[in-house]
């Protein structure tokens, strides 16, 4: 598995099982799924879905920056959320973190998400 490597920041939350931040294979970085995890701390952030949404963007962009990218480097994003009422607030904030062209999405309703979270987000970047 040569030209693959790990992406580890402590601005993110550390992985809280068995995958790594992100992988790196030439140019293309996957993300894995980030939650509103405060990564001193390592507890889901206090306040609303506005609040939540950020926080796992600001995990992301972490990790994108530990990758040599950053949020507009990402072409794939996938979102989910365990309550889908709450997809016109994630297109609010996502226009404050993103600017066109904006990343291919999908976002998705779940039962439920890991630590009790209420939205979950991973991706691709492509960066050069």
């Amino acid at each position: 598995m040569a030209n693959r490597s790990t992406i580890q920041t402590d601005q993110a939350p550390a992985a809280i099982g068995t995958y790594s931040q992100a992988i790196k294979v030439g140019g293309t970085v996957y993300l894995s799924g980030q939650i509103p995890l405060d990564p001193d701390t390592m507890e889901l952030v206090q306040g609303d879905i506005n609040v939540h949404i950020r926080r796992v963007l600001d995990n992301l962009a972490a990790v994108c920056e530990a990758a040599g990218g950053s949020l507009q480097n990402i072409v794939k994003l996938n979102i989910y959320l365990t309550d889908l009422s709450h997809f016109a607030t994630v297109n609010e904030v996502m226009a404050e973190y993103f600017e066109q062209p904006y990343p291919a999405r999908a976002a998705v309703g779940v039962a439920a998400l890991p630590k009790g979270s209420t939205v979950e987000m991973d991706g691709i970047m492509e960066i050069e």
